[in-house]
């Protein structure tokens, strides 16, 4: 697993093998993240990531906050409760030396309560699949404030999922058993 753009190109992070399945670890593969990042940038959103604030939910290795950084976001604060993935996680942010720039929260992504913080420009949405998880962390982030008006979402899932209220769908690809959307608040 590498970073595939940006200042960090070709960066090689920490080991995580095939995955752990019990910390429910199943990394985005530079394939999948490739093809996130070029409909991010060539989707006619115009530069969503510059100089954007990205929450990163059910981070595991911190991969998907960590391309957005390389590729000019100015801030990455990645969600995840288990231990093995906030271990790879520092480890990836201690690869990458981006610890001025990013945060790292021990927290359940469906209940993270009310953000005392600016919103969030660019959420990336990556929880284990089949669990109606991403459902309930995007409601969980909305009644929370944590997203800005014009927030873009980028939720990885294994069927096309239940899109919350206020949410439109402005993409939408199959990659194998992945199926990448895109949304913007309404």
């Amino acid at each position: 697993m590498r970073i595939v753009g940006g200042k960090f190109r070709g960066t090689h992070l920490a080991p995580v093998g095939e995955g752990d399945a019990a910390a429910h670890l199943r990394p985005t593969s530079d394939r999948v993240r490739e093809a996130i990042f070029n409909l991010l940038v060539n989707g006619g959103y115009g530069d969503p990531l510059r100089d954007a604030r990205v929450l990163d939910l059910f981070a595991g290795t911190g991969a998907l906050g960590l391309e957005a950084i390389s590729r000019g976001a100015a801030r990455a604060t990645f969600v995840d409760d288990g231990v093995t993935s906030r271990g790879l996680l520092r480890r990836n942010v201690e690869i990458t030396r981006t610890g001025g720039v990013t945060d790292i929260y021990r927290r359940d992504a469906t209940k993270m309560g009310p953000n005392r913080g600016a919103g969030y420009d660019v959420v990336f949405l990556d929880p284990p699949y089949g669990k109606a998880l991403g459902e309930r962390a995007l409601a969980s982030c909305i009644e929370g404030g944590w997203l800005t008006d014009d927030a873009l979402i980028v939720w990885e899932e294994g069927a096309a999922p239940d899109v919350p209220a206020g949410l439109d769908v402005l993409d939408q690809r199959s990659y194998g058993d992945t199926v990448v959307t895109i949304l913007r608040r309404a």
